[in-house]
């Protein structure tokens, strides 16, 4: 059985409107609506869902909302999903809903698995010209307005025992660890050949569980940039970036959600295939970024926020003391 990645989250919050307003901006399309809860889509149909709170049937939160309530994976047909029923059933908390299963997983987490309602998708993306390979010929890197994001392509999520919720993820769900904080921390992938992570699972030093940030997958680093100048320009709050990860190369931006903890606008991370080999790092600031701007860019002066607006004059353009 492989998962395929992420095919829907659902959050749990006490403020909708908020939410609505802030996922509209952040670039997801609404598809339903009622006053219990909102359904977004990405781009290629992953679906993010706020729920609010006192919503009957929502799954126990891990901490106290706003927060994430439950990950859907994907899996590509009928016969994986009856391999997964295979390998969760028994676990606690199992439901079977004929066409979604899953349990909890050892950190309180409701996990389900259904055969994948996304689409495939053919995007335009931007080519980079580097010393040794000139990809983009006669044609201007884009520039974006804003992001319009492709998928939920991973979570983070504090645990109270990892090596517990890791082994879950490695033996019920065929998890692989890309890389670790050796006793703090796994970054894992769904597949053996994949992106850098889908999911990374963070053992604080006084345990708790809770979630640290859900990441969107964007085209290229021109649209982590144009989408957090656009969440900027609509008032909302960076935590950190513009920026880059050493460790899955990934280029970043978080905003701070009313939906629960951070989202991230994120591109250009490491592909691994079986060969990957993990290695293990010190947590550390220039482990978690290579480098970053606090605060942000203002999306209007197009500087550092709080920083001084251009003026129109080229940077060399002052007298000479």
């Amino acid at each position: 059985m492989l998962i395929q990645g992420i095919d829907e989250i659902t959050f749990g919050a006490a403020d909708l409107e908020r939410c609505r307003t802030f996922f509209l901006d952040w670039g997801l399309s609404l598809k339903q609506e009622t006053p219990q809860e909102l359904v977004f889509e990405s781009l290629n149909g992953c679906r993010v869902c706020v729920a609010h709170s006192d919503r009957p049937g929502l799954p126990a939160g891990i901490e106290a909302d706003p927060t994430l309530r439950e990950v859907v994976w994907a899996v590509a047909d009928p016969e994986a999903l009856a391999e997964a029923r295979q390998r969760l059933g028994g676990q606690p908390g199992f439901i079977d809903q004929g066409d979604r299963i899953g349990c909890t997983d050892p950190n309180g987490l409701a996990v389900r698995v259904q055969v994948t309602r996304k689409r495939p998708l053919v995007l335009d993306c931007a080519l980079s010209n580097t010393w040794g390979s000139r990809a983009r010929v006669n044609r201007p890197s884009p520039a974006y307005e804003r992001a319009t994001p492709i998928e939920v392509g991973h979570v983070v999520f504090f645990v109270k025992d990892l090596a517990a919720t890791t082994a879950f993820y490695e033996e019920r769900l065929g998890f692989v660890v890309s890389d670790r904080y050796p006793g703090r921390g796994h970054f894992m992938r769904c597949a053996p050949e994949g992106g850098h992570h889908d999911l990374f699972l963070l053992q604080l030093p006084e345990p708790r569980a809770g979630l640290n940030h859900v990441a969107f997958t964007v085209r290229d680093v021109h649209e982590v940039i144009g989408g957090g100048l656009h969440m900027s320009r609509c008032g909302w709050s960076t935590e950190l970036g513009p920026g880059r990860h050493p460790i899955s190369s990934a280029l970043f931006w978080y905003f701070i959600s009313p939906a629960g903890a951070l989202v991230e606008y994120y591109s250009d991370e490491d592909e691994l295939t079986a060969d990957w080999q993990a290695r293990d790092f010190s947590p550390g600031p220039t482990v978690f970024a290579e480098w970053a701007v606090k605060g942000g860019i203002d999306g209007h002066t197009r500087r550092q926020v709080d920083a001084a607006a251009p003026s129109g004059r080229f940077m060399t353009d002052k007298p000479k003391g």
